[in-house]
Parts: structure tokens; sequence; C-alpha cells
């Protein structure tokens, strides 16, 4: 029988149970149509909980309620839970970061929070008094995490999922990432717990609040109107100022017409010869001799209609071979037909359409003898490696991958200018993360710089591409060569 949690379906303290529920194994349910302000006033409700607030948990053995008695009771459902610490000490060092949580950077969130969005009266100096309060708590929890990837040991524990709960509310509401920027290993640390499978089952994708919400104001504008109503005579220049009003909400709706929206500044960048859709192409569809087909060192050059050198023909590969004959093959089709036909009006449509045919199959066979480095264009993109600033923390496999994992979904707004690959090396922790990345332009642009805090996690090194040990390196990350720079890859991931 599944046990029943009374709450709204965005509630941060229902969360904490139904994660817990994830890792402990056992069916808790939310409830439907659960309305607050309405379901917890009751009299069933008021029953469970005789303050009516939530969440409350349904149980066979009866209700509970308060959020972190009911994480603690649905881990216990667990026999030697590892949520709950293997030792007197962790479970001692669990129970300190639940309180540390709630009684620090709980409170201090809500006190900042509550009051700007009407709930409580706002007063200035106590709103700066939660705010300091805050920040020296996250201080205090930025010091403990540069050096550990969760609170207590080296795996998920309760603490982690009532702090990781706790945060979500002030990141995705109040916590803008001037704020959080001052302390970067809470930013790992929350980043990386959300993008847990079982967390973000529960959590779903978390935005992290782009401004602190404005002060409301008091409502007493829309109550003053309501007595002006009942002076009948009044009515009938009620309607005369609407029809006037009319032309003048038109006119300002023209003169208000939606601007355009602002270019991406590299989109104003003189045009690339390289076009890295193409590029993302051949990576995705070579499935073998990677290094001979996807990256090979540039031949010698070709011209703007794709001549190819004698030397091509001796490639060794009877495909690549075969595509240089058919290539040749097609070309003197091609100029008998556009001399038997040339003097036929009707000719322009088969030439158009033989033209057509002719480039198509020309520009495969073309892209398909080009790599990486015939492909690359200096001045107008440039390649870059990343090494993760703090790869003593990789002790963990599986977080390690979901870090990494994070770093390329928040990416996804660089998706049109980039192209990465990610690798994970190492057969025992600490694990390596080190990267390589091709960004249109010769800077790293600055939206990413902004918007993606992960940047700020790696150090960055700009490619010589006139260095050819560099050069090598990068065609190694891009084949996910192994032994990479003499260890195992426990694995490679492609931003494209």
């Amino acid at each position: 029988m599944a046990m029943v949690l009374h709450a709204g379906n965005t509630n941060k303290n229902a969360f904490k149970a139904l994660i817990t529920a994830e890792y402990t194994g056992v069916n808790v349910e939310l409830v439907k149509n659960f309305e607050m302000g309405v379901t917890n006033k009751t009299p069933e409700f008021l029953k469970m909980n005789p303050i009516g607030k939530v969440p409350v948990l349904e149980t066979p053995d009866g209700p509970i309620f308060e959020s972190n008695a009911i994480a603690r009771y649905v881990a216990r459902l667990k026999a030697d839970n590892p949520l709950l610490g293997s030792s007197l000490i962790d479970s001692a060092h669990i129970e300190q970061w639940i309180d540390f949580s709630s009684l620090e950077i709980d409170t201090n969130i809500l006190r900042w929070f509550i009051p700007r969005v009407g709930f409580a009266v706002y007063l200035p100096q106590a709103e700066e008094a939660a705010i300091a309060s805050l920040k020296r708590a996250l201080a205090a929890l930025n010091t403990h995490l540069a050096s550990n990837t969760y609170l207590v040991g080296h795996s998920v524990t309760l603490a982690d999922i009532i702090m990781t709960c706790n945060l979500t509310l002030g990141f995705s509401r109040i916590l803008t990432k001037s704020f959080t920027s001052e302390f970067p290993h809470v930013e790992r640390y929350f980043w990386t717990m959300v993008n847990i499978p079982n967390f973000r089952k529960i959590l779903g994708e978390i935005k992290q609040a782009e401004s602190v919400p404005p002060v409301q104001s008091a409502k007493k504008p829309t109550q003053s109107k309501e007595p002006a109503k009942p002076k009948a005579q009044a009515e009938p220049k009620k309607e005369a100022a609407k029809e006037t009003a009319k032309p003048k909400v038109e006119d300002a709706g023209e003169e208000e017409a939606p601007k355009p929206k602002p270019k991406n500044p590299l989109d104003l960048l003189p045009p690339s010869k390289m076009i890295l859709d193409e590029w993302k192409r051949l990576y995705s569809n070579t499935k073998t001799n990677f290094r001979e087909v996807a990256i090979k060192v540039e031949e010698d050059n070709q011209s703007q209609y794709g001549v190819l050198s004698s030397s091509t023909l001796q490639s060794g590969d009877p495909l690549m071979d075969f595509c240089f004959l058919l290539a040749k093959f097609v070309k003197c089709v091609f100029a008998l037909t556009l001399i038997f036909l040339s003097l036929s009006s009707s000719a322009l449509l088969h030439l158009s359409f033989l033209s057509l045919q002719k480039m198509s199959i020309y520009r495969e066979v073309k892209f398909s003898l080009c790599g990486f480095w015939d492909m690359y264009d200096p001045e107008g993109y440039s390649l870059w490696f990343c090494d993760y600033k703090y790869n003593d923390e990789n002790t963990v496999s599986f977080v390690t991958l979901n870090k990494v994992g994070g770093f390329l979904q928040r990416m996804d707004l660089a998706r049109k200018y980039a192209f990465g690959k990610m690798l994970v090396i190492g057969s025992e922790p600490p694990f390596k993360v080190k990267g390589l990345w091709l960004f249109r332009g010769q800077v790293i642009p600055q939206f990413i710089m902004d918007e993606c805090y992960d940047m700020e996690l790696y150090d960055w090194k700009k490619v010589d591409i006139n260095d050819e040990a560099q050069k090598e390196r990068v065609s190694q990350m891009i084949e996910d060569h192994e032994p990479f720079e003499g260890e195992a890859l426990l694995d490679a991931k492609c931003f494209k």
C-alpha cells in the first residue's frame, strides 16, 4: 500500500520525502488536486495536522507532519539505509547538516524572500539582517564543500537531500548568479545535486533566478475604485471616456511595435569558410577509421570547385579511389551533355538538372575526402583546452559523469556556435576531467561566460595550432584516443 503525501506539486518541503523515497525504494504518492489554502483547511486535513501546515504523510500507522521528520521516517523504512550514515559519527554529522540547512540556510532565504512577495511586512533593516546571515551561512558551507563533494562521506545522504531542497527555493526564486558567484563550491554542489537522476526526476529542470523579486506594493488602488460605481449620472461620462480613450490605446499599440530581437554578436562576424554543421555531420557519420576519415591532416589545397589532386587517387582506400573516379566520370558526362544540348531551348532544363545532380554527387565526394583540419578556419574559429580545477573531488564515477553531463546541458545556448569534447580520464578515482572546445570567433563568447556558471570551474587555454604537439592533442581528443596522455578513458562526451 502506497503512502500518501499531502502537499502541492511544487512544494520544496514535499520534495524531501519524494527524493528520499526514490533512494529508499518505497512508494510515496503525492495527493492529487491539492489546493493550498483550501485542502489544508478541511476538517479531514486538520485532523491529521491541527495547524494546517504541509506537508503531511499519511501512513498505515497514522499521519506524520514536519518535512524533515517525514524524510527521516521514509529513510528508516529501509534497514541500514546509507542515506542515514554508516557509523555513529556519520549519523551525527548528517543530523548536524540537516539542522544547519533548516536553521541557517532555509530560515534566512525565507526571511529574505517572503516579505518581497507580499506574504509578510517588508522591513529593509530585517532584509539586510537576513542577507547578512545567509551570506555567513553560505560562506561556511562553501568552505566545507571546497574539500568535499557531499556533506557527509562519499555518497548522497539525507543531509544532501534536505540541503538541496532548501537551496532549490533560493536558487530558483531569489539567489541570482551575481549573488551565488561568491560561493563557487556551493554553486558546483547545488548544480551537481539537482542533475543526479533521482533528484532530477522529482525536481525537474531548475533555472536560476535572473533578478531579485521587487517588493510588492499594497493593493489599495483596486479597493478604492469599487465604491465609485453607484452614481448613475457618472455612467455616461465613463462610457464617453472609454470611447475617447480607445484611439489612444490603438495609437500606443502602433507606436510600441515589437522591436526586432538583437542579433548575437557572433552573427555579425565576417563569414567563415568553415561550416560548423558540415563538420558536425562528418563527425556524427564517421563510425570507423575515425582518424583517417574525419581528422586527417590537410592534403593539397583544393580549388573552390573542389578539384582533386592526382595524388588523392593513391589513397590506398578502394572506396575513396572509386569516389574520385566517379567524380571524374560525372564531370565528363556533364561536359558532353552541355555540348549536345546547348542549342536546344529545352536543354536548359536538362542542364540545370544535371548540374545540380553533378554538384550534389561531387560535394559528397569532396567532403568525404576532407577532415577536421581541412575544414578548420583559424580566422573564423578558435580552439580551447579546458581542465577542471577540482579534480581531487572527483572520487565517485557517476557523480563526475553527472557534472560533465550537466555542463553540456547548460551549454545548449551555444549549440549554434560551438563544438566540444569532454573526456573523463582514469581507471580509478580521483578522475580527471579535460575538454576541447571549438568556438566561433577568437575569444570565448562573453554570453557563454555570463550564462554558463560551469565555465568558471575550468582553466582555459587557447590552442596554438602552429604547435604540432598541441595540434596532435586536439586530434586525439576529437577521436577519443585511448590511452589519452597515458591513462584510460572512463567516458567521452560530445557537444554538437
